[in-house]
């Protein structure tokens, strides 16, 4: 076995070998110190686990292999075309996206701009959007697939054919990919979603699901941590949208709620418990989906528009003119039109003994009307600051029996629950869901800083 030389004898050598370059290389030193450097670290990193050249030098072999040159029939440069795909930036024009995916031709967009079948590229133009094209070595555009909006899942295909281009509306081929993500509150949910990677469609989901357990406006704590598996529906491995939360937890202030979607054979489905208890309660907490508070139930309030005292008998969302405002449950449209200080207002009435109100609103959803049946969740109007408002807001009322209560504080009546008939598929279908949750809870927690 070859004898190493002690590590201080080969320190000092290098040291001698550096005195020794500057004093006959006295341009480039500090290159020198670095290069001995650079040896010194080495053979100290290697000492200990290498063996020495004289053990391997024996085994090494030299190999030199000819490479085969391609047929030169198979490169074709004057007929090469190039896959693109660009998202759309905010403030980008159609001429500007198919500039920067290569194409350098007018004929693309005087077509796009006169082809009636194309004309709804220029007004989904939205940020975030993929778009891909296939664009010749020349500039030229070969195809173009456009999103379309709207939850089709179609896209508008233009193909360049020998007569010109064409354009129509075909089915984008999909693909659904699970996924599983946990993350951890910092300062908000959406913010915590963001640095996991998470859409905000799935925060908003999960906003919807835990809603009647956890006020997001006022319950979230820093170190409240989530966890999820979602759907993603992709298009050439890029997402187009995301489909259904499939399992979640959410650990609000150390208590854990669950919830796992189950369809049963009747096609109804919904989120439930690990017991099968229905998830959803009757009423969700809020109508908005985020906001702030900004004036509780009271009965005593000095009103910033009449400026006296009186009875504050709902709930004050401050949010921006335009927001959605969602129907809080299951009812029927009981008056909708203006009314007094409430402005534009929207009343329903749930289950006979319930109502709720909604007022200050912008404008209403389109085709709401008197008599029409809404569903938990569904979009009956918008933010404003009609009738008696300082500003724009939602003045929301909760009522039992035609009584004013606090819908913050009342205990909300729960949904129905899994039938006993379906019991024993949904626990074997939830058994396996929440043993994925149970794998990623506490992993992966992205910190917003």
């Amino acid at each position: 076995m070859p004898v190493h030389p002690p590590l201080n004898n080969e320190k000092s050598r290098i040291l001698a070998q550096l005195n020794s370059y500057r004093a006959t290389k006295p341009g480039p030193f500090w290159a020198s110190v670095g290069v001995a450097g650079i040896s010194l670290f080495s053979m100290v990193a290697a000492f200990g686990t290498a063996p020495s050249s004289n053990d391997i030098r024996g085994d090494l072999q030299t190999v030199v292999e000819q490479l085969a040159h391609p047929p030169a029939e198979t490169i074709d440069l004057a007929g090469d075309t190039f896959m693109r795909e660009e998202r759309i930036q905010r403030g980008d024009s159609v001429a500007s996206l198919l500039a920067r995916m290569g194409v350098r031709e007018g004929e693309a967009l005087e077509f796009l701009r006169e082809n009636r079948d194309a004309q709804s590229i220029f007004r989904q133009l939205s940020p975030g959007k993929n778009v891909t094209a296939r664009v010749g070595a020349s500039g030229d555009l070969q195809s173009l697939i456009f999103p379309l909006n709207g939850g089709r899942d179609m896209a508008l295909v233009v193909e360049r054919q020998d007569s010109g281009f064409k354009a129509a509306e075909q089915p984008l081929s999909l693909e659904t990919q699970v996924l599983m993500k946990s993350a951890e509150i910092r300062y908000s949910l959406f913010g915590a979603s963001d640095a996991a990677g998470i859409p905000d469609s799935v925060a908003t989901q999960l906003a919807d699901i835990f809603g009647g357990d956890i006020d997001f406006h006022r319950d979230l704590r820093k170190g409240d941590r989530f966890s999820v598996i979602y759907e993603a529906v992709n298009h050439m491995g890029k997402l187009v949208r995301t489909g259904r939360i499939l399992a979640a937890e959410f650990v609000n202030n150390g208590k854990s709620f669950r919830a796992v979607w189950f369809q049963g054979d009747d096609g109804q489905g919904g989120y439930y418990t690990a017991e099968g208890k229905n998830i959803r309660k009757a009423f969700l907490r809020s109508p908005l989906e985020f906001s702030r508070i900004t004036s509780g139930f009271s009965s005593a309030r000095f009103h910033p528009v009449l400026q006296k005292w009186r009875a504050h008998k709902g709930i004050d969302y401050g949010a921006p003119t335009g927001t959605r405002v969602k129907a809080t449950g299951d009812g029927i449209v009981e008056y909708v039109g203006n009314q007094g200080g409430y402005g534009k207002v929207v009343i329903l009435r749930h289950q006979s003994r319930y109502t709720t109100l909604y007022g200050h609103l912008s404008g209403f959803a389109t085709g709401l009307r008197k008599g029409a049946r809404v569903a938990q969740g569904d979009i009956i109007g918008y933010v404003g600051a009609t009738g008696l408002a300082s500003g724009p807001h939602l003045h929301y009322e909760f009522r039992i029996n035609d009584v004013h209560q606090n819908p913050l504080a009342i205990a909300l009546p729960s949904a129905p629950p899994l039938a006993p008939q379906q019991m024993a598929k949904f626990r074997e279908f939830a058994q396996s869901q929440l043993a994925r949750i149970d794998m990623i809870a506490g992993t992966n927690l992205a910190l917003l800083d």
